[in-house]
């Protein structure tokens, strides 16, 4: 039979699972929405990337199994738990070696990550005291906006100037959002703005580990257009884009790591 090995990234917002062959290329791949139960989480995730696999009949047949994220510990079958900051810069480096500089932008916190050239982490800077620029702060956005995050990032495309927004706080942000609105300036021009906020807290970030093409963003976030086209403002940089989803990239990595340990 066939080997299989596998990574289980469970975040605070979603669960994502990747099982690699024998060849180390991608035979599955899964992302859920996290329960609150994160076992529960960790089972469904990898019961539907192990369904795709026809010569799997359960997760136990996975050879070799590597859990990360804010859940690693409850990742169920798990052979061994690996940080997400490593996991995260291995799995950027399968999808593109080029990459030296990752922006994870996930559901509660932000990491910015120097990755060396064989995909091991020189250095890495996170903000995790603050919701503010996450994947948590744009659902309050967009609830604002009444839009979807797809909606919005294409909204904030269409700005024909930057409103300044400069609440870091969510909370506080959300009223922000509510004074700018009334007072009549483009819904564009104010998305424009949430963008460019969020860009700069991110750069604040990079700094401290230093910013070196080529550069990528991970996580939900890296899907948002008008976020990417803040970041490469701000930066002065392009901003690579992964031929792999970005969210995966976590789970990506502790399948590699998986895939090297068995």
């Amino acid at each position: 039979m066939a080997r299989y090995f596998a990574g289980c990234d469970l975040g605070s917002t979603t669960g994502k699972a990747v099982i690699l062959d024998e060849a180390g290329d991608i035979a599955a791949s899964a992302l859920i929405r996290a329960k609150i139960d994160p076992v529960e989480t960790g089972r469904e995730v990898l019961d539907l990337a192990v369904k795709q696999v026809p010569e799997l009949s359960g997760i136990e047949d996975v050879a070799y199994l590597v859990g990360t994220g804010y859940g690693r510990n409850e990742v169920p079958f798990a052979n061994e738990n690996i940080s997400e900051i490593t996991c995260h810069a291995v799995g950027a480096h399968f999808a593109d070696p080029g990459i030296r500089t990752i922006l994870d932008i996930g559901g509660q916190d932000i990491k910015a990550i120097a990755v060396n050239e064989d995909g091991s982490v020189l250095e890495f800077a996170m903000n995790d005291k603050c919701a503010a620029g996450t994947g948590r702060f744009f659902e309050a956005v967009v609830r604002t906006f009444d839009v979807s995050l797809d909606e919005f990032s294409e909204l904030s495309l269409k700005a024909k100037r930057v409103v300044p927004v400069t609440s870091q706080c969510t909370v506080f942000a959300e009223s922000e959002l509510v004074s700018l609105l009334y007072k009549r300036n483009p819904p564009a021009d104010i998305a424009a703005g949430v963008q460019m906020s969020v860009a700069k807290r991110v750069f604040t970030l990079a700094r401290r580990v230093g910013v070196r093409p080529k550069i990528t963003v991970t996580g939900g976030c890296s899907r948002n257009k008008g976020l990417i086209k803040a970041l490469e403002k701000t930066l002065r940089e392009e901003v690579t884009i992964l031929p792999l989803d970005p969210q995966l990239m976590g789970a990506v990595g502790a399948a590699v790591m998986a895939f090297r340990k068995a």
